[in-house]
Protein backbone atom coordinates (compact mmCIF):
# COMPACT_ATOMS: atom_id res chain seq x y z
CA UNK A 1 0.00 0.00 0.00
CA UNK A 2 2.95 2.59 0.97
CA UNK A 3 4.08 1.59 -2.49
CA UNK A 4 0.84 2.53 -4.30
CA UNK A 5 0.87 5.76 -1.97
CA UNK A 6 4.18 7.15 -3.30
CA UNK A 7 3.31 6.47 -6.57
CA UNK A 8 0.34 8.56 -6.15
CA UNK A 9 1.07 11.16 -4.56
CA UNK A 10 3.93 12.39 -7.05
CA UNK A 11 1.28 11.71 -9.97
CA UNK A 12 -1.82 12.26 -8.86
CA UNK A 13 -2.58 13.35 -5.42
CA UNK A 14 -6.24 13.63 -5.71
CA UNK A 15 -6.22 9.95 -6.41
CA UNK A 16 -3.83 9.17 -3.78
CA UNK A 17 -6.03 10.65 -0.87
CA UNK A 18 -8.69 8.92 -2.14
CA UNK A 19 -7.08 5.44 -1.94
CA UNK A 20 -5.60 6.31 1.83
CA UNK A 21 -9.48 7.07 2.84
CA UNK A 22 -12.45 5.16 3.83
CA UNK A 23 -13.27 4.35 0.36
CA UNK A 24 -10.12 3.30 -0.61
CA UNK A 25 -11.06 0.14 -2.05
CA UNK A 26 -13.60 1.91 -4.48
CA UNK A 27 -10.80 4.17 -5.55
CA UNK A 28 -8.14 0.96 -6.12
CA UNK A 29 -11.11 -0.35 -8.26
CA UNK A 30 -11.96 3.04 -10.11
CA UNK A 31 -7.92 3.19 -10.77
CA UNK A 32 -7.59 -0.32 -11.82
CA UNK A 33 -10.82 0.05 -14.52
CA UNK A 34 -8.58 2.91 -15.81
CA UNK A 35 -5.02 0.77 -16.26
CA UNK A 36 -6.81 -2.21 -16.97
CA UNK A 37 -5.70 -4.33 -14.53
CA UNK A 38 -6.95 -6.56 -12.06
CA UNK A 39 -8.51 -4.36 -9.14
CA UNK A 40 -6.03 -5.27 -6.08
CA UNK A 41 -3.11 -2.68 -4.66
CA UNK A 42 -0.59 -5.06 -5.74
CA UNK A 43 -1.72 -5.35 -9.23
CA UNK A 44 -2.24 -1.43 -9.81
CA UNK A 45 1.24 -1.51 -7.49
CA UNK A 46 2.82 -3.49 -10.09
CA UNK A 47 1.25 -1.70 -13.10
CA UNK A 48 2.43 1.45 -12.04
CA UNK A 49 6.01 0.24 -10.88
CA UNK A 50 6.60 -1.47 -14.75
CA UNK A 51 4.95 1.41 -16.54
CA UNK A 52 5.86 4.53 -15.45
CA UNK A 53 3.23 6.52 -18.43
CA UNK A 54 0.51 5.22 -16.83
CA UNK A 55 1.43 7.44 -14.18
CA UNK A 56 0.99 10.07 -16.38
CA UNK A 57 -2.05 9.16 -17.50
CA UNK A 58 -3.68 8.80 -13.92
CA UNK A 59 -2.11 12.57 -13.81
CA UNK A 60 -4.23 13.52 -16.45
CA UNK A 61 -7.25 11.91 -14.84
CA UNK A 62 -6.62 13.35 -11.64
CA UNK A 63 -6.62 16.82 -13.04
CA UNK A 64 -9.35 16.46 -15.33
CA UNK A 65 -12.11 14.75 -12.05
CA UNK A 66 -10.44 18.14 -9.93
CA UNK A 67 -11.87 20.71 -12.56
CA UNK A 68 -15.15 18.76 -12.77
CA UNK A 69 -15.39 17.89 -8.84
CA UNK A 70 -14.67 21.97 -8.42
CA UNK A 71 -17.08 22.46 -10.87
CA UNK A 72 -19.80 20.77 -9.88
CA UNK A 73 -19.17 22.09 -6.17
CA UNK A 74 -18.85 25.97 -6.72
CA UNK A 75 -22.21 25.51 -8.71
CA UNK A 76 -24.06 23.39 -5.98
CA UNK A 77 -22.69 26.68 -4.03
CA UNK A 78 -24.11 29.16 -6.18
CA UNK A 79 -27.39 27.60 -6.44
CA UNK A 80 -27.47 27.32 -2.99
CA UNK A 81 -27.02 31.53 -2.42
CA UNK A 82 -29.62 32.01 -4.60
CA UNK A 83 -31.88 30.45 -2.85
CA UNK A 84 -34.66 31.66 -0.99
CA UNK A 85 -34.04 29.44 2.10
CA UNK A 86 -31.96 30.25 4.98
CA UNK A 87 -30.77 27.26 5.77
CA UNK A 88 -29.42 26.43 2.30
CA UNK A 89 -27.62 29.73 2.39
CA UNK A 90 -26.00 28.93 6.01
CA UNK A 91 -25.79 25.02 6.16
CA UNK A 92 -21.72 25.08 5.48
CA UNK A 93 -20.80 27.83 8.15
CA UNK A 94 -23.62 26.26 10.39
CA UNK A 95 -22.12 22.58 10.17
CA UNK A 96 -18.72 24.13 11.11
CA UNK A 97 -19.76 26.15 13.85
CA UNK A 98 -21.68 22.95 15.39
CA UNK A 99 -18.70 20.57 14.42
CA UNK A 100 -16.22 23.18 16.16
CA UNK A 101 -18.40 23.46 19.37
CA UNK A 102 -19.21 19.46 19.70
CA UNK A 103 -14.90 19.31 19.59
CA UNK A 104 -14.82 21.99 22.20
CA UNK A 105 -17.24 20.87 24.65
CA UNK A 106 -15.95 17.42 24.45
CA UNK A 107 -12.34 19.01 25.36
CA UNK A 108 -14.33 20.51 28.33
CA UNK A 109 -15.58 17.64 29.66
CA UNK A 110 -12.77 15.70 29.56
CA UNK A 111 -11.17 18.29 31.17
CA UNK A 112 -13.61 17.80 34.25
CA UNK A 113 -12.56 13.99 33.90
CA UNK A 114 -15.61 12.85 31.70
CA UNK A 115 -14.39 9.70 29.76
CA UNK A 116 -14.65 10.54 26.44
CA UNK A 117 -14.74 7.59 23.59
CA UNK A 118 -11.76 7.63 21.71
CA UNK A 119 -13.60 6.93 18.62
CA UNK A 120 -15.94 9.84 18.81
CA UNK A 121 -13.43 12.23 19.17
CA UNK A 122 -11.67 10.68 16.43
CA UNK A 123 -15.07 10.65 13.98
CA UNK A 124 -15.32 14.39 15.38
CA UNK A 125 -11.93 15.43 14.15
CA UNK A 126 -12.27 13.73 10.79
CA UNK A 127 -15.85 15.83 10.01
CA UNK A 128 -14.11 18.70 11.20
CA UNK A 129 -11.12 18.01 8.94
CA UNK A 130 -13.49 17.42 5.94
CA UNK A 131 -15.45 20.58 6.62
CA UNK A 132 -12.71 22.95 6.85
CA UNK A 133 -11.09 21.47 3.94
CA UNK A 134 -14.58 22.08 2.03
CA UNK A 135 -15.43 25.48 3.69
CA UNK A 136 -12.02 27.22 3.17
CA UNK A 137 -10.18 25.06 0.87
CA UNK A 138 -13.02 24.82 -1.66
CA UNK A 139 -13.08 28.26 -2.17
CA UNK A 140 -9.76 28.24 -2.58
CA UNK A 141 -9.45 25.71 -5.44
CA UNK A 142 -11.80 27.85 -6.64
CA UNK A 143 -9.91 31.02 -7.08
CA UNK A 144 -6.89 29.22 -8.02
CA UNK A 145 -8.29 27.40 -11.11
CA UNK A 146 -10.28 30.35 -11.86
CA UNK A 147 -6.77 32.16 -11.91
CA UNK A 148 -5.08 29.58 -14.33
CA UNK A 149 -8.20 29.88 -17.03
CA UNK A 150 -7.07 33.37 -16.79
CA UNK A 151 -10.12 34.82 -14.65
CA UNK A 152 -10.16 36.26 -11.33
Amino acid sequence: MDKLLDILKSAAPALATAVAGPMGGMAVKAIADKLGVPASITDVTAALEANPELALKLKEIDSKDFEVETKAVTDRWQADMQSDSWLSKNIRPGTLVYILTAYLIFAILDGFGFRISESYVQLLGQWGMLVMTAYFGGRSAEKIVGMMKGKS
